[in-house]
């Protein structure tokens, strides 16, 4: 399979998301981002807007959560959460579908809890990754929601927080893939540690991978492509 550095930084959103992350760490991680181009930095929402100032310049996305990591926030709270966040300079924002209502079959709720995120984004030129958290979800359920986010014009459907029981695996990154119309993205979060497990679900159709070992996949890449002095 052919690729570029480029092709595979820009499949990258690295992750400073952790509860435990200091301000410097967020800060680092950010500078981190900036120096290897990935795609975005999914950061802590309170800390957007200094993601946002140390990755102005570049063509690294500042990007953060939505109703993370549960999905149970009321939807005007996931409005007014995204709302905030495109005023801190967020670009992509990666929201978690209420899953309860998922499994009560709830699926009005979901459609429009989906919908008013993506209207207020859509509305100023951002992006949203809608996140099913997949460990807790039978087929029958991703299948709806992959239908349910090309109805409401979500631009990707996303594994998992990185933060559930299991994070994505091959069968429901193919699933989720055959079940998306073309124009919605499929990202893989939650265990995507390598180079090779990158190139492998890339082979599949997913554009985006969610990961905190950005430096160890990116090092690698370049050791491939001879990249390295």
């Amino acid at each position: 399979m052919h690729y570029t550095y480029h092709d595979i930084a820009k499949m990258i959103d690295h992750s400073l998301l952790n509860p435990v992350l200091t301000d410097e760490e967020m800060e680092q991680g950010c500078l981190i981002a900036r120096e290897y181009g990935v795609a975005s930095v999914c950061i802590k929402p309170y800390y957007l807007k200094r993601c946002a100032e140390i990755l102005e310049g570049s063509d690294v996305r500042p990007s953060t959560t939505i109703g993370f990591p549960h999905g149970g926030h009321t939807t005007a709270i996931k409005v007014a959460e995204a709302r905030q966040a495109l005023d801190n300079g967020g670009i992509e924002l990666d929201m978690v579908v209420n899953i309860g209502k998922v499994l009560s079959g709830d699926w009005a709720y979901v459609r429009d809890d989906v919908r008013a995120v993506v209207a207020e984004t859509h509305a100023r030129g951002g992006i949203v990754k809608v996140i099913f958290e997949n460990c807790y979800l039978q087929d029958e359920h991703k299948i709806r929601l992959c239908e349910i986010c090309a109805e409401v014009g979500a631009d990707f459907v996303k594994t998992s927080t990185g933060f559930g029981a299991s994070g994505a695996t091959m069968d429901d990154l193919k699933l989720m893939r055959k079940h998306s119309p073309p124009h919605v993205q499929v990202k893989a979060a939650g265990g995507i540690r390598t180079l090779d497990a990158l190139l492998e679900v890339r082979a599949i159709g997913v554009s985006r991978v969610g990961a905190t070992r950005t430096v160890e996949i990116l090092e690698e890449c370049k050791r491939r492509l001879n990249l390295t002095p």
